[in-house]
C-alpha cells in the first residue's frame, strides 16, 4: 500500500515513510492510492472480534510495510483494559468502546474512556507506540509539533510523555480552552513536553504548524513531525471504531446505520467517510458543527468559506472552534475524482487566505455538486442554547450526562437522521472536561475520575507566544539539542 498527496505533486510513499511526518512536500495530505475493500466474508468474520483484534484486521490493510507480528504486538499493547478504563465507573473496562443505548434506535459510542477522557486517545495511544517503534528501529529522534483546540494536545502529551527520543511542542489558543483542558496539558512537568499558548484562535496555531511543516529545510534539520489529524496514522486508527460501533449496533451486515459526528477539523468524520468507502454499510454520515459552521455551510450550499480569527466564535464546545478544517482537503480530493490539479486550484485560494465572508471556492452547479449525494453526508449546526437544551434532555429523560460536543452531535443527529436508520452518535469527551457548561445546564457538577480531582490546582507550565512563525522556530531551536 502506497500513499499519495491530495495535491498530486509528491512521490508515493509507504505507511512508515509518512508516519513520522505530516504534510506532503507539495503541501497536501497523504491518502492511500486506493481504499482497501472489505468483503462480506471479512465483515462476518470481524463482527465478534475484540477491539484489539479488529484494529489489527483494519490497520493491517493500511500499514502493509510493518511486519505482521510487529504490528499485532503494537496494537495489542495499545488497546487494553488498563489503558482504557479511566472513564465512567459503569463502563465495561474490557470493552474499549462500549455502545450505550439512549432509546430505541439511538446510541452513543463511548470513545472517551482513555487517559485524557477524550476520543483523541483512541488514535493517539496507538500513534505513540508506533512512533516509538519506528524511531527505535532507526535509532532516531523526533520533535512533534502540533496544534490543539482542546483535546488533541493532552491526548498527544499523555501518549508521548517519557517516550525515548520524542519531544512534544504543542500549540494551543491562549485562554480559549476549558480550565480542565488547560490543566490537563499545562500541569505536565515531563521534560520532553513543551506547552505553548498562542495569542489567537486554534486556526492561528494550526497555520503555524503548517508553516513550519512547509519549510522543508527547517523541518528536516529539526526532525519535525506531527500528531495532528493531518497525520495519516491518526485517521487510519480512527477508522477502527466505526467498524466496532457498527457491529455493536446491528445484528447482521445487511443493515445500514447513521453516524453523527461532532466535527471541527474534519478528521473524525473523515475516518467515517473512509470506512464507508471501504465497504462498511453506512447509510448516512451526519456532520455536526457548533456556531463555527463553515463545514455545514459547504454541505448545504456547496460554498467553502473559511473564516479568519476575527470571524471565528469562541463557544462552549471549544474543541470545534475551527474555521479552516485541515482534513476537509482529503474529502474534497475524493469528491473531485482524486484530481490533484483541481485540489491545488481550490487550495491556492484557501492557503492564500480568502477575505473573511468571501468564498474560497464553490462547487454549486458543477458536476462535483451533483456527485456530492453519493457520499451520503448530511449536516447541521448547534448553538449554545441548543447544547444546554440537549444536555438537560439527555439527563432528565434518559439519565445520561453528555459533554457539550457530544450534545452538538446528538442535536444535529436527531434532526438529520433518516428514520429507518439506527443513529450512532460518536462521544467526544467526558462531561468533566467542560464542567462550567454542565453546571450551567444541570446545576450540578459532573463526576470525574478520582485521579483527576483537583487537577486545576496543580502547578502549570506554559510559554505564551504571539502567532509568529519566526518566534516559534527560535523557541523550538533553543529546546532541541544540536
Amino acid at each position: 500500500m502506497k500513499y499519495i498527496s491530495t495535491r498530486g505533486n509528491s512521490p508515493a510513499k509507504t505507511f512508515t515513510e509518512i508516519l513520522l511526518g505530516g504534510l506532503a512536500p507539495d503541501g497536501g495530505l497523504y491518502l492511500p492510492e486506493h481504499y482497501p475493500q472489505v468483503t462480506r466474508a471479512e465483515l462476518d468474520a470481524w463482527r465478534n472480534l475484540s477491539y484489539a483484534d479488529l484494529a489489527f484486521e483494519v490497520l493491517s490493510k493500511f500499514a502493509t510495510d510493518i511486519p505482521v507480528d510487529d504490528l499485532r504486538a503494537i496494537i495489542s499493547k495499545t488497546y487494553t483494559a488498563e489503558v482504557y478504563c479511566n472513564g465512567r465507573a459503569d463502563s465495561n473496562a474490557a470493552d474499549v468502546t462500549p455502545l450505550r443505548k439512549v432509546t430505541d434506535g439511538v446510541y452513543i459510542l463511548e470513545l472517551s474512556n482513555g487517559p485524557t477522557l477524550a476520543f483523541k486517545d483512541m488514535a493517539m495511544q496507538l500513534l505513540g507506540n508506533l512512533f516509538e517503534y519506528a524511531l527505535a528501529k532507526d535509532h532516531a529522534e523526533l520533535n512533534i509539533l502540533g496544534a490543539t483546540s482542546g483535546d488533541t494536545g493532552s491526548a498527544a502529551e499523555y501518549a508521548m510523555r517519557g517516550k525515548r527520543g520524542i519531544r512534544v511542542f504543542m500549540l494551543s489558543p491562549n485562554g480559549k480552552m476549558s480550565s480542565f483542558q488547560r490543566a490537563q496539558m499545562y500541569s505536565l512537568q515531563d521534560p520532553n513536553i513543551f506547552n505553548i499558548a498562542v495569542n489567537g484562535m486554534f486556526d492561528d496555531a494550526q497555520d503555524l504548524v503548517k508553516a513550519v511543516s512547509n519549510d522543508h529545510a527547517y523541518k528536516a534539520a529539526h526532525k519535525i513531525g506531527t500528531v495532528n489529524s493531518i497525520n495519516w496514522g491518526r485517521v487510519s486508527a480512527q477508522i477502527v471504531y466505526y467498524f466496532k460501533g457498527y457491529f455493536a449496533a446491528t445484528k447482521s451486515n445487511d443493515e445500514q446505520v447513521a453516524f453523527s459526528v461532532p466535527s471541527g477539523n474534519f478528521g473524525n468524520i473523515c475516518a467515517g467517510h473512509i470506512a464507508r468507502m471501504m465497504g462498511l454499510p453506512i447509510g448516512q454520515l451526519i456532520l455536526a458543527t457548533n456556531e463555527n459552521d463553515v463545514l455545514d455551510e459547504f454541505f448545504r450550499t456547496g460554498v467553502y468559506r473559511p473564516r479568519g480569527t476575527a470571524h471565528t466564535y469562541e463557544t462552549s464546545s471549544p474543541s470545534m472552534d475551527i474555521s479552516k478544517a485541515s482534513n476537509f482537503e482529503r474529502f474534497v480530493f475524493d469528491l473531485v475524482g482524486r484530481d490533484g490539479a483541481k485540489v491545488r486550484e481550490f487550495w491556492s485560494k484557501v492557503d492564500a487566505g480568502a477575505a473573511p465572508d468571501a468564498a474560497a471556492f464553490t462547487i454549486k452547479g458543477t458536476d462535483y455538486w451533483h456527485a456530492l449525494p453519493k457520499f451520503h453526508f448530511s449536516s447541521g449546526k448547534s448553538t449554545h442554547e441548543d447544547r444546554l437544551k440537549t444536555i438537560r434532555e439527555m439527563w432528565e429523560e434518559y439519565g445520561v450526562m453528555v459533554d457539550t460536543h457530544t450534545a452538538d452531535g446528538l442535536k444535529v443527529g436527531l434532526e438529520q437522521r433518516r428514520p429507518s436508520l439506527p443513529l450512532i452518535c460518536l462521544e467526544t469527551a467526558l462531561p468533566a472536561k467542560f464542567e462550567e457548561t454542565i453546571v450551567e445546564a444541570l446545576g450540578r457538577q459532573p463526576e470525574r475520575p478520582a485521579a483527576l480531582e483537583g487537577i486545576e490546582d496543580l502547578p502549570q507550565r506554559c510559554v505564551k507566544m504571539d502567532a509568529d512563525v519566526a518566534i516559534l522556530k527560535a523557541f523550538i531551536s533553543a529546546n532541541v539539542p544540536a
